[in-house]
């Protein structure tokens, strides 16, 4: 047998074995002796049962209703914030709350990258008090591990209790674009685009037609927060765009707060406006 070949079976072994595990062998465990179950499907066990868990579910903000709140804060000249949560920020939460710093380190290897140098127990309690303060809060509904099952265990270290949020999916971002709302929200509005692809965003930006009215580039993590507020001052705008990893949290509710103004956690949508991955129109 090839080397390769053995890999590519190990994998596939390994694989099939996760799988099992992780669906088959639980339902096998909860099901009665005695009774054999007739042709239905794992993923149909767990519909039945997911619909069942309704009532304990708490509601989202669709993209819609996000959309028309921005839109009319920006036209009464309120503050509202929209900030997301990923596995950046939960890990960050997550520091001497739910993990240790030796777990932090291990399984955030990234993030430095994404604008915390754990242990930080300072950004963990910034980021707190950001949420806290947000007007909309992008919650993550993937499974994977470090964003919805470490959702909860983070509120519940810091007595955030889910229900006094306003909430939506932290993907909120790309909905946005995927539901043609963008350019809308962006149309006839003065941008203040803040992050590091703040420069080719801008130029994106101008070249579609929209009004960019201030750039604040680089965004050097966690530490650099007040200084993109103090450079803020200085701008005239109706919405910020923030793509600065953990610190568009902290940057959005700040913006919100101390300017009066909407502020949206952008995130990696900047990238794929700059490369081409977004159609923008008015």
């Amino acid at each position: 047998m090839e080397h390769g070949q053995f890999h590519d079976n190990a994998f596939t072994a390994g694989y099939e074995l996760g799988k099992y595990e992780g669906g088959e062998l639980l339902l096998e465990q909860v099901l009665p002796m005695n009774l054999l179950l007739p042709e239905v499907r794992l993923q149909d066990v767990i519909a039945l049962g997911a619909e069942h868990l309704r009532p304990r579910c708490l509601p989202l903000m669709d993209v819609h209703e996000v959309y028309a709140e921005m839109e009319q804060a920006i036209h009464e000249r309120r503050p509202c914030a929209v900030v997301r949560l990923g596995d950046g920020e939960l890990l960050t939460l997550a520091q001497d709350a739910v993990y240790d710093t030796a777990t932090i380190q291990r399984e955030g290897t990234f993030l430095p990258y994404a604008g915390v140098n754990p242990p930080d127990l300072l950004a963990r309690d910034q980021l707190l008090h950001a949420i806290r303060h947000a007007h909309v809060v992008g919650v993550p509904l993937a499974r994977r591990k470090h964003f919805h099952p470490l959702l909860h265990p983070v509120f519940r270290a810091h007595h955030l209790d889910p229900a006094t949020l306003r909430m939506t999916n932290s993907t909120v971002n790309y909905g946005l674009s995927q539901t043609g709302l963008l350019g809308s929200l962006l149309a006839g509005k003065q941008l203040l685009v803040i992050g590091n692809a703040a420069p080719a965003l801008a130029h994106m930006l101008s070249e579609r037609g929209f009004i960019v009215s201030g750039l604040i580039s680089p965004v050097r993590g966690v530490r650099d927060v007040e200084r993109v507020i103090l450079e803020s001052r200085h701008v005239e705008f109706d919405l910020a765009l923030v793509s600065a990893g953990i610190a568009a949290v902290m940057i959005c509710t700040r913006i919100a707060h101390e300017r009066g103004k909407t502020a949206l956690d952008f995130g990696h949508m900047a990238d794929a406006i700059v490369k081409g991955q977004v159609a923008l129109t008015h």
